[in-house]
């Protein structure tokens, strides 16, 4: 049997979050959007791609940075409305260099960079 990436709930924009985890360490990687293609072309192809907002195209994660994500697995949480991938990374998963994209603390004193 196959998978239905329309039985996926997706917002008005057709668009579906998507969080990028480490299939070793565990740590959240980074957070980004995918419509029913890319989420498609990343299952058939093992590079995972997401729907970039602002070039209204696709976004072969390491296209042009060399940062690949490599799909292990990818699951879909209880209300069938955000995806949750483990992938290997090659290099930096944020667009700034940094490993993860996660890496500001927030408390009630204020803002912290955590490396």
């Amino acid at each position: 049997m196959s998978f239905d990436p329309l039985t996926l709930k997706y917002n008005e924009a057709g668009l579906i979050p998507a969080i990028a985890q480490d299939h070793e360490s565990g740590d959240v990687l980074m957070m980004a959007w995918m419509n029913a293609e890319s989420l498609m072309k990343t299952l058939e192809t093992g590079q995972v791609t997401y729907w970039s907002r602002s070039r209204q195209a696709f976004w072969a994660k390491g296209a042009t940075s060399g940062n690949v994500q490599t799909l292990k697995e990818m699951r879909v949480d209880c209300d069938r409305d955000c995806l949750m991938m483990q992938v290997a990374q090659i290099g930096a998963a944020c667009h700034t260099g940094r490993r993860s994209c996660f890496f500001t603390g927030v408390t009630i004193e204020g803002e912290k960079d955590l490396g």
